[in-house]
């Protein structure tokens, strides 16, 4: 059963452990071992299969650059930022090759690091004076997929293209409408901002359940179908990412605002009392979820921040979520979080430590 909490921090959280951890993960998660390797090229070489690429950027790892650079930012870590650069030179020797829409979420680090050093005039962790414009074209070479990727009738991005199935996630919103509509700000590609709200927008007129005001997974226009299942925690945990990260300028925020302020306010409703949401926020008595409750509460402190959220009931919920997530930090990991998700209708519930948890915690 919940338990009440206070808004009084739960405990001290040692936060450089959680850093240590997030920048192992972010350069071993996800990679192929040896095994894997030999059986990839099984089905590619020789069975002449389609098989998915090694993604050195792919999602999990960008959650975590994210809030590694918040956490560096924060704390001046330039053990942190060396971390950042090793992830993105990585990458960077192998082309910069871009794969999914997954992918631009670690262009936001990528962003944020080459406009401190153009700003500033000097080099920080990840970029500097000879590496500078290697930054910028990879910065373009993100930008370009995004631009170009195919959008449907109602220029929404489906999330697989190449499946010629129309479906649209809400995953991507979360996952690529923050850098590009922050590249549009940057290098004034108006664009490039419209391409970004115009997905948000779009699922809300398209994904949303009507009762509830939460979320569905995704749909597809073509079908007039909703698919998933309502108010998955990330679902929102990914939607309310990609909107406060289109509300970092005024036509963002315009456009955005009454629907950001009105998804939290149905949100809020399914926090427990002792501040986690549930991996389905309508399941009060389904397990608890890390992640969900990260990336929500995420959303509230940027909103707070940006005087977006001023009643003092965000404040609250956020204080609480932050207290909760801290109960779950053993040894430097975020317990309590849901496995990956295989699809629509796919969660499996196993609950362990996992990227999706570590990364938005850093930016609590």
């Amino acid at each position: 059963m919940a338990q009440e909490t206070t808004g009084k921090p739960y405990s001290k959280v040692n936060k450089e452990a959680l850093a240590q951890t997030a920048c192992r993960e972010l350069m071993i998660y996800g990679l192929w071992d040896g095994k894997t390797k030999v059986k990839r090229g099984i089905r590619k070489y020789i069975l002449r299969q389609n098989t998915a690429p090694e993604d050195l950027i792919f999602w999990p790892t960008g959650l975590l650059a994210a809030g590694l650079w918040d956490y560096s930012q924060t704390m001046n870590s330039a053990a942190v930022e060396q971390a950042l650069g090793a992830y993105y030179t990585r990458w960077m020797k192998k082309g910069c090759p871009v794969y999914y829409l997954d992918d631009l979420l670690a262009g936001e680090t990528l962003l944020s690091a080459y406009m401190m050093y153009t700003e500033s005039g000097q080099g920080n962790g990840i970029v500097n004076e000879q590496n500078a414009d290697a930054y910028r074209t990879a910065i373009e070479k993100l930008a370009d997929f995004g631009m170009t990727y195919p959008t449907d009738e109602m220029g929404s991005f489906p999330y697989r293209a190449a499946q010629n199935n129309g479906y649209v996630f809400v995953d991507a919103i979360g996952l690529a409408c923050p850098f590009l509509y922050r590249y549009g700000m940057v290098y004034q590609r108006a664009d490039a901002m419209e391409l970004a709200v115009k997905q948000i927008v779009n699922f809300a007129a398209y994904g949303m359940d009507g009762s509830t005001g939460l979320p569905y997974h995704g749909y597809a226009v073509n079908t007039g179908y909703k698919y998933g299942i309502i108010g998955w925690g990330r679902a929102v945990g990914w939607l309310l990412r990609g909107m406060i990260g289109c509300m970092v300028s005024e036509y963002g925020g315009e456009r955005l605002k009454d629907s950001y302020i009105g998804l939290v306010d149905s949100v809020l409703p399914y926090q427990h009392k002792d501040g986690y949401f549930s991996w389905q926020l309508q399941a009060m008595d389904g397990p608890v979820d890390t992640s969900a409750t990260g990336m929500i509460c995420a959303a509230l402190e940027q909103g707070i921040r940006l005087h977006i959220l001023e009643d003092p009931k965000y404040e609250q919920a956020l204080q609480t979520g932050r207290n909760a997530i801290y109960r779950s930090v053993r040894d430097g990991q975020v317990y309590d979080c849901s496995g990956e998700c295989e699809g629509f209708g796919q969660y499996p519930q196993r609950y362990g430590a996992y990227p999706w948890a570590l990364g938005p915690v850093l930016l609590l």
